[in-house]
């Protein structure tokens, strides 16, 4: 299996009401090199001043981003270029960004390659670790930035630490 770990920054709490302003992606491997990043125009006139100020961007800077339908087009060609088989979608909090991503693929591609499925990296610590108060943030090499890419890698880095010194049994 290929395992993508996904971030996304938007403007607001849900997807078509709101827009998804970027994404960023890395496929879960030792290397952590085959990426994407990408910005969106919003799909909706609708945003929260204080949603969107978590990505750094401006409205007006948003609104010179790229096309929704040839980004996400260009995502699903990106998947494709780096797994043959179906991609697992991975993510901190995958309520929230398999939402949009799925929202957006269903809307401007015809069809989501992640399927319906998605796993929660959180989640997974949690049942590692057998503590539901447990945290896996501290196991990020990459500090959190908002930037969807870098946190992404983040993650990523944290799911690698759980293979090599918690045991996961995963295929990478």
């Amino acid at each position: 299996m290929t395992y993508i770990m996904v971030d996304i920054e938007s403007d607001g709490p849900i997807p078509g009401d709101y827009s998804m302003i970027c994404f960023g992606a890395v496929a879960v491997d030792a290397q952590l090199d085959k990426t994407c990043f990408r910005k969106l125009k919003p799909v909706s006139d609708r945003w929260i001043p204080d949603a969107l100020k978590i990505s750094g961007y401006t409205r007006d800077e948003t609104l010179k981003f790229d096309d929704p339908s040839a980004v996400m087009f260009g995502f699903r060609d990106w998947l494709h270029s780096i797994t043959k088989e179906k991609p697992v979608f991975v993510s901190d909090n995958n309520g929230f960004d398999w939402s949009f991503i799925n929202w957006y693929f269903h809307h401007f591609v015809g069809g989501n390659p992640f399927g319906h499925s998605s796993m929660n990296l959180g989640s997974l610590y949690k049942g590692l670790a057998a503590d539901t108060s447990k945290n896996f943030k501290g196991l990020r090499k990459t500090r959190h930035t908002h930037n969807p890419l870098d946190d992404a890698i983040g993650n990523a880095e944290a799911l690698l630490y759980m293979k090599e010194h918690l045991k996961l049994k995963i295929k990478l």
